[in-house]
């Protein structure tokens, strides 16, 4: 696949992971950060809660699940640009964060959601 549609690819399961999360009350504060550290795919509001959000789709299985993609290295860079974010975003800081992944498996439209609340921990 190549470099333009994996880009398009990416959005719109983006764009399905936000609407999903839209729907269940969340509010949209930052839509792909990206720093140095690495990105941070959907920064929302679930009340007072800071959630920061890894969105993952996989089309086909052949190299297992869109939740398993999430590797201790990815969970890693999400965690060093959830710090840069905080830092350059004081504003944050005060509300209590945790880490979501919103796996996509199968095509788009008809694919399954998983929504993992507190998928992994500093």
């Amino acid at each position: 696949m190549d470099k333009r549609r994996r880009q398009d690819t990416g959005r719109h399961a983006e764009d399905t992971a936000l609407a999903y999360l839209q729907r269940a009350g969340l509010t949209l504060v930052i839509r792909n950060y990206r720093c140095k550290a690495g990105e941070i795919d959907l920064v929302l509001r679930d009340g007072a809660t800071l959630v920061l959000t890894e969105v993952r789709y996989r089309s086909e299985a052949r190299f297992g699940s869109a939740a398993a993609s999430v590797t201790w290295r990815k969970q890693r860079r999400l965690a060093n640009a959830a710090r840069h974010l905080l830092l350059t975003h004081p504003e944050l800081r005060c509300h209590p964060a945790r880490f979501d992944v919103i796996a996509i498996d199968g095509r788009i439209p008809g694919s399954t959601i998983d929504w993992i609340k507190n998928a992994f921990s500093l």
